[in-house]
């Protein structure tokens, strides 16, 4: 999955067509994930000694990964996304508009003719 916490992203499709927001969790296994005032719902709260008003909460609910797109930080747009090594051997993602480079996702492996036990 090439969108992380703390992404912006743009929705796609839906009641929230149009809306930007943060990423707040990603749920890889459902490819889902949770953005910042997208997609809420009322949950309805029985008065208790921890909610002792009771009354509606309102919450957001998961976005299936596909309705949703990556803003690029360097070109402020919403682009796809790709994977790419770079010079110092690790893997990053990248914007597919602009180019640019938006944030590593593995480290630099070592050199495959190389064995540091030998």
């Amino acid at each position: 999955m090439h969108i992380r916490v703390d992404d912006m992203v743009k929705v796609l499709t839906g009641d929230d067509r149009d809306t930007q927001g943060r990423v707040l969790r990603v749920l890889p296994r459902e490819r889902k994930v949770i953005v910042e005032g997208v997609n809420r719902v009322y949950k309805h709260v029985r008065r208790s000694q921890r909610n002792p008003q009771g009354g509606r909460l309102s919450k957001e609910m998961p976005v299936d990964i596909s309705n949703v797109m990556l803003i690029c930080p360097a070109c402020g747009a919403a682009a796809r996304t790709g994977a790419r090594f770079a010079k110092d051997g690790s893997k990053e993602r990248y914007c597919k508009k602009c180019g640019a480079g938006i944030g590593q996702i593995a480290p630099p492996k070592a050199a495959a003719g190389q064995n540091s036990g030998s």
